[in-house]
């Protein structure tokens, strides 16, 4: 018999499950998510699943987490501060779309050299420059991301770079062509640039999680669930935590299928950040062939096919003042719930509230809160963020304490994407505590943050809400809507319709149904599973006003940590092959280019290869009973009456099942 545990750290809650042999969930337990230490929750968590399961420490075979770290940080902006080195491209290239969002404030160094389509070097790498570079951002990056000119080609000068990179500064370095094989250098520049700002924060938690199971007396080798749900070993997620983004959303999708054994169905996961929607097809979860895409940033990461939005139980609740009634939207960024923050500190937050709730004249700030978070980096601040994080010291502080002018707004908010500041508002979660749904935190200090909110006017000079309740449904209401929104637009993805008819008249008219002349009806026609803690409160609504079966599995609250111990480590390996001249076969390889005269010898070859390093990589991951499978794409050009190859990409899967330990 062989027992698994599996971790979750979401933005609210952090998940873990015992499993027997893959089989039966023996025991599950929730702690709350410490976002300053995630280790201490995913501690807190783990005790608490032993101690209920009666299960010893070393007992545990195998330990495997799934995180929406990565994911979160990705949506919510924050990241550590790091530095594009731009190889062969020239530095307006920084403004291709999608690469100059991703940048940021960011420091971008571009420099001559990079190779041409065929692998041979278009000019050569300036060193001088790079060093110069380096010299003056020395001490003020905390990694680095390098992208060349055709480097899937021929690596040379990425390697090169980060040689230098870590020889001068020390810092990691992420090469674009070890996250992705593909051609696209504003895109693999995304991917490496994103790898870098993620590093320090997965490997913190990496790191910590390991010392936590060590001293719990789990000696068990942990696995990291990757976006596209198969599992890689903690090393490996350290050097390249990019692929762990939408780890936690796979990791669900694995877990979706094997609590309910769903074919074809829409699977949608509410967490505390986002809500995380992909389609089971035949039982498999899609791979998106573009790459996966978080928020605003499209990436080369070979991931599930999730639609990630962020809108979650801790949604920050917005006022809109447009028009007579006005109304509410929610996210995307993450607050930590008013009824949180008091339950926390319970001396310091309802005194506000009330104080707050006394005054006649309503406050723009009224009910949000900030507080510093102990143990993170600060510097490369600004005059005006360095001002802000004094003023707000140590403690629990009213945002109206703390802002002395909107101009200050936009420091707070960089300070918030640092993950240095954390802001305390009204959220969904509050609002299901004052409807009686939930009762984990603080109530009164939720209805005394639902009345604050529902005091504002609306365009007809009316208050918003009339007292807690009123205000508490409206969030609701919202909430339904925007998952409805967000559920449709995948439907809509998936039979390849424009996803803005999501949000068209007709469609909303068809989900309201009301009387008319003309009857619209809209809705699914797949079934829905409803995954996350708060689903169970959500998600009926959703099913309702869709029309459509939601399916609610009874461990759904914990898919995600059962998703992590039953997948598979897999290691995919790709190559290519071109033909710069008649009878020539290039093979370009890792350490180099090869040519060969006849195809198949240049064919057997790269799979050679690339099977020696799947295989390789697949064991450092733990896996055993390993199976290879290749797929070969020779593409040709018919020319004169014959076939002339063009081009041939080689794909080697190593895939098994994690090794267990004995004890």
């Amino acid at each position: 018999m062989s027992i698994l545990l599996g971790v979750d750290t979401g933005g609210t809650y952090t998940d873990a499950v015992l499993m027997r042999d893959e089989e039966a969930v023996i025991a599950r337990a929730k702690a709350l998510t410490t976002r300053h230490d995630l280790a201490i929750g995913v501690g807190e968590a783990v005790r608490a699943v032993l101690a209920s399961s009666g299960v010893m420490p070393a007992e545990v075979g195998l330990a495997s987490l799934s995180t929406t770290l990565a994911t979160n940080a990705l949506v919510e902006g924050q990241g550590g501060r790091a530095a594009l080195i731009y190889v062969g491209f020239d530095k307006a290239a920084a403004d291709t779309p999608g690469l100059a969002e991703a940048l940021g404030d960011d420091p971008i160094c571009a420099l001559s050299g990079g190779h041409r389509h065929d692998g041979t070097e278009a000019a050569a790498l300036d060193e001088a420059g790079l060093l110069s570079f380096l010299a003056a951002h020395q001490g003020t990056i905390g990694g680095f991301a390098v992208a060349a000119q055709f480097a899937t080609r021929n690596p040379a000068h990425e390697l090169r770079v980060a040689e230098l990179v870590r020889e001068m500064t020390g810092a990691p370095v992420s090469a674009s062509h070890q996250l992705s094989p593909k051609l696209g250098g504003p895109k693999r520049a995304v991917t490496a640039l994103l790898n870098a700002r993620l590093i320090g924060m997965i490997d913190t938690l990496i790191g910590r999680a390991q010392h936590v199971l060590g001293e719990l007396g789990v000696g068990a080798p942990l696995m990291v669930v990757r976006g596209d749900g198969a599992l890689m070993s903690a090393a490996q997620a350290r050097a390249r935590p990019i692929e762990t983004i939408l780890s936690g959303p796979a990791a669900s999708i694995v877990g979706a299928r094997w609590l309910t054994g769903a074919d074809d169905a829409l699977v949608s996961d509410i967490g505390g950040t986002t809500t995380d929607i992909a389609m089971l097809s035949a039982g498999r979860p899609a791979i998106d062939p573009m790459g996966a895409q978080v928020g605003p940033h499209r990436t080369m990461v070979e991931a599930v096919a999730m639609r990630t939005t962020g809108l979650g139980g801790d949604s920050d609740v917005h006022f809109v003042a447009e028009g007579l009634t006005g109304g509410v939207t929610l996210g995307p960024r993450r607050v930590v719930p008013v009824s949180l923050l008091a339950q926390q500190a319970p001396d310091i937050v309802v005194p506000i509230l009330e104080a707050q709730s006394r005054s006649t004249v309503p406050g723009e700030h009224d009910g949000r809160f900030v507080r510093a978070v102990t143990g993170a980096r600060c510097d490369g601040l600004g005059p005006r963020e360095a001002a802000l994080l004094e003023r707000i010291g140590t403690g629990i502080r009213p945002l109206s304490d703390v802002l002395r002018a909107r101009v200050e707004i936009g420091g707070l908010r960089r300070l918030v994407s640092r993950g240095i500041v954390q802001v305390s508002a009204l959220t969904p979660s509050d609002a299901a505590h004052v409807l009686g749904w939930l009762q984990t935190w603080d109530t009164d200090a939720a209805a005394l943050a639902c009345a604050l909110f529902g005091r504002r006017r609306t365009g007809a000079g009316d208050m918003l809400a009339a007292d807690a309740g009123t205000m508490a449904r409206i969030i609701v209401d919202q909430l339904t809507h925007q998952t409805c929104v967000a559920l449709l637009e995948a439907g809509l993805s998936e039979d390849d319709l424009p996803t803005e008819y999501a949000e068209h008249v007709l469609m909303q008219r068809g989900l309201a149904r009301p009387g008319g002349t003309v009857r619209v009806e809209t809705g699914l026609a797949v079934p829905v599973v409803g995954l996350g803690a708060s689903a169970a409160a959500y998600y009926p609504a959703v099913g309702r006003a869709l029309r459509t079966h939601m399916i609610l599995p009874d461990d759904g609250a914990v898919a995600n940590a059962i998703g992590a111990v039953v997948g598979r480590v897999t290691v995919r390996k790709s190559g290519t092959i071109t033909s710069p001249g008649e009878g020539l076969y290039r093979v370009h390889l890792p350490d180099g280019l090869e040519d060969f005269a006849d195809q198949h010898a240049a064919l057997g070859r790269l799979e050679t290869v690339l099977q020696n390093a799947a295989d390789t990589d697949a064991r450092a991951a733990g896996a055993q009973d390993i199976q290879l499978r290749v797929h070969r794409d020779v593409r040709t050009a018919r020319a004169e009456a014959r076939d002339v190859f063009v081009e041939a990409v080689v794909t080697i899967e190593a895939s098994g099942r994690p090794a267990i330990a004995t004890t």
